[in-house]
């Protein structure tokens, strides 16, 4: 290192730590990207920068990962440990030159091929300073402005301005060994490395700032110029006999009222402003699988983000986390309930487009809507969309509404340049702020009109809400997708544009419910989901301390033997940890006599820990019908239990989202039945399977299991009794029916669930029945009890609580 560069660096040492904030992505460099810290490491940037150089200085120090400052001895030979593939952009000329970094690896390609112990590790970094996308149009914001290599002078407004949003990007380690041992001359070698950095800091580039920002008079002329919406005005015109002129206005108007601003100033100021409240209300953000994203955008795709929605809250933390995951942030599909002043305008310059709740009738609406919608896409901007269509009240995913998912496939018939991937993520809190809300909707009661007031009221009770957890889940590419599944799909590209193809209806239907199941693969455990459970699987709804930490432990530990899927997460912390942590959100009692301590909800407030308890249910389907069935029977053989769960498993998957084929269940549940009995939660007699004895410390956890599952075999024995008694029934009236019975057994049997007389709950049970063909139809379409319904309602009326199973059969139905 020259004593030119070692004086500057000592220069702006100071200064840039006292105005410079590095964030590193990712955090865990060896996990996620392969890089050992016991090899030696150099590091290339793009640009010949020394503020660059200090920023990566303080993230190597806080990765404990070796300085970019130091110098590099390989062979008895030294090196500088930061490379750089051009020079700074003087004042004067538009183009940087090259630093001559071609002749240094051809040198260390040639050291490597002399000295063959020799491993050096070449590490990209991408270091950014904000996130400011281009412009089509140069204003003054552009002078600070990060591009490929700024002059010194503009760099220093850089450094001064965005100092606290300096990111710093590394890639996966590219190993010079295995280059030099590649074919050609060292030259050659170091050429393509040279040009494959190159491409790959564009793409870096592209993945963290986006595309350039649409002008207003390019999006209005796309949009309104397009063959499609030209026709819809047409249709307008003709249809609501007016002029030409006037059906323009009206899609004008669609489009300022749909169009998104997106403001990168913005961004940054919700950046600071997020992190502020996270710290306030969060004990931390735990973010999974986030390797996924940087992947896909290193290699071209365009992501698409479909998340589950529990919260308003979840609008702000997937934006959050995306962009500290080193991504530009989405454009997101808001709902028009959420553009009132000023959040609909706040929203909309974080990227927020507003869509109506339904388009049915307005031919215009909806052909430029599709058309803003496919300009995202072809633009190159990531777009996020909630396919449960709105919040779930009940804590588990809603069924899909298709209509975001069919244009999505519908833009990519017409032709979007790059691949496109759909991300599910699944979001979980331990504090919903909510709940109350929801479980009143549930009850009856209207549900209230987003405003103001409603904000600030938030605003005003914000606490502690425990964690937060986002995981990425498995991405869907839609290209393989439709290969698959409709392997002629690219011939409707020559097709009429606006004919809908006869295959499309039942793709999208598959492909929500794959979007689903990743969702929920993808779940998050944690401890006031399995606090909330125990507690409501109880008969009195409380519980010892030592019970209920008990149950904790077994249930994580059940869960890391046998994983309910490989992107599922579970806690690490101990059952103790979890425990504590749980009690501060506030939401138990907690009494003491003699004995200990004993942990109930508040009073009138188990009802909302249904929710949490739901947000995890699917984890516990299948253990929890392996240990209803052996506490029901008092101890039953392997082969009852695979029976029950062959035949109740299509019921549940289709209900809860579960992502196991038959023949994965069956195979699953063999591994959870081994575990079982490892953990001592089964015992094993004459070949029969038991419950543990109940001196042993495991049985109380054995038994909670056992009731985990109870309110979904009640509501199935409900519907199935009614269609006992009633032989042939109208589907109207035995979900009407249903939902009368179970609201009597709720109140009768003290169950804190709403969601057990829930008519989407109920509806979802009596399609899955139809689907898997246990019961047959009438001419006029009536459902008709059948012989292997009957053998179904023995299974489960042989689970159910026997008190609920007599008053099952003694109800009197009227209809």
């Amino acid at each position: 290192m020259s004593w030119m560069r070692k004086a500057l660096l000592s220069l702006f040492h100071y200064p840039v730590k006292l105005l410079v904030k590095a964030h590193s992505i990712p955090v865990n460099v060896e996990t996620e990207l392969g890089i050992d810290k016991s090899k030696p490491i150099v590091y290339l940037l793009p640009a010949n920068s020394v503020t660059d150089q200090l920023a990566l200085r303080m993230s190597t120090e806080a990765l404990g990962l070796p300085s970019p400052t130091d110098t590099l001895t390989l062979a008895g030979r030294e090196y500088p440990s930061t490379l750089f593939l051009r020079k700074t952009q003087p004042i004067f000329r538009s183009q940087a030159d090259d630093t001559g970094i071609e002749d240094v690896f051809t040198d260390l390609f040639h050291l490597h091929r002399d000295h063959h112990q020799l491993d050096l590790q070449v590490v990209p970094v991408f270091v950014t300073w904000g996130r400011a996308p281009g412009r089509g149009t140069p204003g003054l914001a552009d002078l600070i402005a990060d591009n490929a290599a700024p002059s010194w002078l503009r760099k220093l407004f850089i450094v001064m301005f965005l100092g606290r949003d300096n990111f710093i990007n590394y890639s996966k380690a590219v190993s010079a060994r295995a280059m030099s041992n590649q074919h050609g001359s060292d030259k050659s070698i170091a050429h393509k490395l040279v040009r494959v950095a190159s491409t790959h800091f564009q793409r870096k580039r592209q993945s963290m700032t986006g595309p350039t920002l649409l002008e207003r008079q390019e999006l209005n002329n796309s949009v309104l110029g397009s063959d499609a919406v030209r026709r819809a005005m047409a249709e307008e015109s003709r249809s609501k006999k007016i002029t030409h002129d006037a059906s323009k206005d009206r899609a004008q108007s669609y489009v300022t009222e749909i169009a998104a601003d997106y403001r990168e100033g913005l961004i940054r100021f919700g950046d600071r402003l997020l992190t502020r409240i996270w710290n306030k209300i969060y004990n931390g953000i735990s973010v999974g699988h986030s390797e996924r994203i940087r992947e896909l955008a290193a290699n071209g795709h365009e992501i698409v983000y479909v998340p589950c929605h529990r919260s308003h809250m979840d609008y702000l933390l997937l934006t959050y986390v995306i962009y500290h995951e080193g991504m530009v942030t989405p454009h997101i599909a808001a709902g028009i309930n959420l553009n009132f002043w000023p959040v609909g305008k706040i929203f909309r310059r974080g990227g927020a487009f507003f869509l109506r709740r339904s388009f049915a009738g307005n031919k215009l609406y909806t052909a430029v809507f599709r058309e803003y919608l496919e300009l995202l896409f072809n633009k190159g901007y990531s777009v996020k969309y909630y396919p449960e269509g709105g919040r779930s009240r009940t804590g588990r995913l809603i069924p899909p509404k298709t209509g975001m998912l069919a244009m999505t496939i519908q833009a990519m018939l017409k032709g979007v340049n790059r691949p496109v991937s759909l991300v599910p993520v699944y979001i979980g809190y331990e504090n919903v702020m909510e709940v109350k809300s929801y479980l009143n909707e549930l009850k009856g009661t209207k549900k209230q009109k987003e405003s103001n007031w409603q904000v600030f009221s938030a605003i005003r009770k914000l606490r502690n809400y425990g964690h937060g957890y986002v995981n990425f889940g498995e991405p869907i590419q839609l290209n393989q997708f439709l290969e698959t599944h409709v392997p002629n799909w690219r011939d409707c590209r020559d097709a009429e544009p606006e004919k809908k193809p006869a295959w499309l209806t039942p793709a999208v239907n598959e492909l929500a419910n794959n979007v689903m199941t990743r969702i929920n693969r993808a779940a998050a455990v944690n401890g006031m989901a399995l606090t909330s459970l125990c507690l409501l699987s109880s008969k009195t709804q409380t519980m010892s301390e030592s019970e209920l930490k008990q149950a904790m432990g077994d249930f994580i530990s059940l869960f890391k033997n046998v994983p309910f899927s490989a992107d599922a997460t579970i806690p690490d912390a101990s059952a103790k940890e979890l425990f504590d942590d749980t009690l501060k959100l506030g939401k138990f009692e907690v009494e003491e006599d003699d004995y200990g301590r004993l942990i109930s909800p508040k009073p009138k407030s188990a009802v909302y820990l249904t929710y949490y308890r739901n947000n995890i249910l699917h984890l516990f389907a299948l253990p929890g019908l392996i240990m209803a069935c052996v506490f029901a029977h008092k101890g039953t053989s392997k082969a009852t239990v695979f029976q029950l769960i062959a035949a109740l498993y299509p019921l549940l998957q289709r209900e809860l989202f579960l992502h196991l084929s038959q023949d994965e269940a069956l195979t699953h549940t063999d591994a959870l039945i081994d575990a079982l009995v490892d953990q001592g939660l089964l015992r094993v007699k004459e070949g029969d399977l038991l419950p543990p004895d109940a001196q042993q410390k495991q049985f109380h956890s054995a038994w909670l299991l056992s009731r985990c599952m109870q309110e979904t075999l009640q509501r199935y024995a409900v519907v199935l009794t009614i269609l006992d008694k009633e032989k042939v029934i109208s589907r109207g009236a035995l979900e009407r029916t249903s939902r009368q019975v179970a609201e009597r057994l709720s109140t009768l049997y003290g169950l804190s669930s709403p969601e057990f007389y829930d008519k989407n709950v109920l509806s979802s049970f009596i399609s899955a029945l139809k689907d898997n063909h246990w019961l047959d139809s009438t001419e006029n379409g009536s459902l008709k009890y059948s012989e292997e319904c009957e053998a179904l309602r023995e299974d489960v009326m042989a689970l159910v609580w026997p008190e609920m199973t007599q008053h099952l059969e003694n109800v009197v139905l009227h209809n």
